[in-house]
């Protein structure tokens, strides 16, 4: 017993306790120790394979990019590079030679093959500022055996050839017309379509909601003649309103992915709205609206993208009308007069229709992302 009253500690039991600590601690760092590296090859293993699958996917980009800078000259090339090259040129008195590389004593040197030989060959200098006036570089052997000099010579002029000889500013003010009243339409629409069945409660909503989804699964090839046919009889082929008019009718899936999201926003919200006195209109817009922009978001660009990329349905529409035609048609037409002329120019047209869809994307990725992982989270 201490002077207050207590027990003093045991000497062989504190000992015990901390032999035991210590065996438990060490099996812990023994264990995470073996546990670090399984970890950090399976990280290996998941970054390897997400790399590789990556760059499967861009290969063909990148290739398509090298290609719309190059010169028919350049494509066609036998074992050419990826990169767009064309061969090193000297120019000695007037006259243009290749470069070559020529080993000499020991180096190789980049000399332009001025007078050919079967046992030697003259080179010039271009790196000599005398070049012009000074002696010939005699080098023995043959020149058939000396690999040419190659450089970098990118084509950009090719995207402005484009841009000139398709007439690409009424293509694209033509496709953003159209692709941003269609986004118009469909946002609209689809979103008070989805409030209808998200939140009013009428006899058959269920089985109403069950035949527009089940729109989604009839091919489109199925109601190609028959809507041809009415737009047709109405005056409509030739214009713009056959790919406009049907935007404002909402979208099986577009009203799918707002309907759900809906759903996920508790009703106790359109309560409370509606005590102080908001209907159902005012509800949807201050309410819904505000807390709905990600998947709204998602919509909008879903559209945006397939209106950007429609070819089918303004080449039945627009054949007759060129100058209301789409960057699509207009690029299909363009390609089928130039692809065995110059597949370059080919390739730089598409890749500039990339490029705003693939910057929206980049800008709203964030709520693109968001809108259609909570679309499928709870409801």
């Amino acid at each position: 017993m201490s002077s207050f009253g207590q027990t003093a500690p045991q000497p062989g039991l504190a000992t015990s306790q901390r032999g035991l600590f210590g065996r438990l601690l060490q099996r812990r760092r023994s264990s995470g120790a073996k546990r670090k590296p399984r970890d950090a090859a399976r990280s290996f293993i998941v970054t390897f394979v997400a790399v590789v699958v990556v760059a499967a996917f861009l290969s063909p980009l990148v290739r398509s990019a090298t290609l719309s800078i190059k010169t028919p000259q350049q494509i066609s090339a036998v074992d050419g590079p990826v990169v767009p090259v064309s061969p090193a040129i000297f120019t000695y008195r007037d006259r243009d030679y290749p470069i070559m590389n020529v080993p000499i004593n020991g180096t190789t040197r980049e000399l332009a093959l001025v007078k050919k030989g079967r046992t030697s060959s003259q080179f010039a200098d271009p790196a000599d500022p005398a070049a012009q006036t000074a002696p010939l570089i005699v080098w023995q052997g043959n020149w058939r055996a000396l690999q040419g000099v190659t450089r970098f010579d990118p084509h950009w002029e090719n995207y402005s050839n484009v841009w000139n000889e398709l007439d690409y500013p009424r293509l694209l003010f033509n496709t953003i017309v159209i692709a941003l009243i269609g986004m118009l339409g469909t946002v609209v629409s689809s979103t008070l379509v989805a409030y209808g069945f998200a939140r009013f409660r009428f006899p058959g909503r269920n089985l109403l909601f069950i035949i527009v989804i089940a729109t989604i699964f009839l091919p489109g090839a199925v109601t190609i003649i028959p809507t041809y046919t009415i737009f047709a009889r109405i005056g409509w082929v030739g214009t713009w309103l056959p790919l406009l008019v049907p935007a404002f009718f909402a979208n099986a899936y577009d009203v799918f992915l707002l309907r759900q999201y809906f759903m996920t926003i508790p009703r106790e919200m359109d309560e409370a709205a509606a005590i102080d006195g908001a209907g159902p209109f005012r509800t949807l817009v201050s309410v819904l609206l505000p807390q709905a922009l990600p998947v709204i978001i998602a919509v909008a660009i879903f559209h945006l993208v397939y209106s950007w990329n429609d070819f089918f349905a303004p080449l039945i529409y627009l054949s007759s009308n060129a100058d209301l035609q789409t960057i699509p048609v207009g690029l299909a037409r363009f390609s089928g007069a130039r692809v065995a002329q110059d597949p370059g120019l080919i390739q730089a047209g598409t890749l500039m229709t990339l490029v705003i869809p693939v910057l929206l994307f980049l800008v709203f990725q964030r709520f693109f992302v968001r809108g259609i992982v909570i679309t499928g989270v709870e409801k």
